[in-house]
């Protein structure tokens, strides 16, 4: 499946209008590809208590997986940071865990042109993962 990065990272974009951040004000969105070429987005929830706030990849991914998608090629991330945001540990688990072979693309809402490519091994090399 060829995977149009510029597609995944507008719709990353779009999905970052979203984000709930009242504290912090660092609004995140995701996008996430599945194998069918749906396209999942998601944004950042925060939460005066901070532990429960939720990232815009997880958000995301859980939408996708509560809609019943399993297979998922790719991932976008987009907010104000220079080089563009990357996924935090808790994402990077959960990413590894459902989407294992999938390319994670990121870049800074300010300069949408410019995207870093990775791979969630790559973001994750030695992830906790149990045997089937």
């Amino acid at each position: 499946m060829r995977i149009d990065a510029k597609k995944l990272i507008n719709a990353a974009a779009r999905s970052r209008s979203r984000a709930v951040a009242p504290y912090s004000k660092f609004k995140v969105g995701a996008a996430l590809l599945t194998k069918s070429g749906k396209i999942t987005g998601g944004a950042n929830v925060e939460s005066a208590s901070y532990g429960l706030t939720c990232c815009a990849e997880r958000i995301a991914l859980f939408k996708a997986l509560t809609d019943g998608e399993r297979q998922f090629v790719a991932m976008a991330v987009v907010a104000r940071q220079d080089g563009g945001p990357m996924p935090c540990g808790a994402c990077r688990q959960l990413l590894a865990e459902y989407a294992p072979a999938a390319k994670v693309f990121i870049a800074d809402s300010d300069d949408l042109a410019t995207v870093k490519a990775f791979t969630v091994r790559g973001l994750l090399p030695h992830a906790f993962l149990l045997a089937p």
